[in-house]
């Protein structure tokens, strides 16, 4: 039920912000009225954009001092700049954008705003979000399954024995 309760609060409450968090433009936001299960009732004005800030900027996330975590438009151009140069146009031009916290009002605006800033101006830069909720918040389940599921899949498993073993050449002879 807690899940579930969560999930209705961020959708009909939460939004993200078009740019980083400002607390003049957070001031001047609507407020969402919102009741919870047990009655108890609120309104929520700058909490609205707040909150899903952590998202973007890890640093203002309170309790977390000393926190070394990248914000997600961070993480999607850290993790594309690890990969070779030749498969970059491709990762580039194909982000995903999957899971329950991209339900967020203004996720995907923000995170393609984001990436556009950061995404060198040679690269194309496409983000894929589909419009369903359900499809959104499980397709990487559903992606993971379909692979699982293929014949050819059982014979790119590499234990951990084996990548000890053989690291990055198993990987490849594996996986070609």
């Amino acid at each position: 039920m807690c899940n579930t309760v969560i999930q209705d609060f961020q959708a009909a409450v939460l939004q993200v912000s078009d740019s980083p968090y400002d607390e003049q433009v957070a001031a001047q936001m609507p407020t969402v009225h919102y009741e919870l299960p047990n009655g108890y009732n609120a309104d929520f004005g700058a909490e609205r954009l707040k909150i899903p800030e952590g998202l973007f900027d890890p640093s203002n996330a309170k309790g977390l001092s000393g926190n070394t975590m990248l914000g997600v438009g961070h993480v999607v151009t850290t993790s594309v700049g690890m990969c070779d140069i030749d498969i970059r146009p491709g990762l580039y031009g194909s982000v995903v954008v999957t899971g329950g916290n991209t339900l967020i009002s203004g996720f995907t605006d923000r995170l393609n705003r984001e990436l556009s800033q950061k995404t060198p101006p040679s690269m194309r830069l496409k983000l894929i979000a589909n419009n369903t909720t359900v499809e959104r918040r499980f397709s990487a389940w559903i992606g993971g399954s379909i692979l699982a599921s293929l014949g050819t899949f059982q014979q790119m498993w590499i234990s951990k024995q084996e990548y000890e073993e053989g690291g990055k050449q198993c990987v490849d002879r594996k996986c070609p």
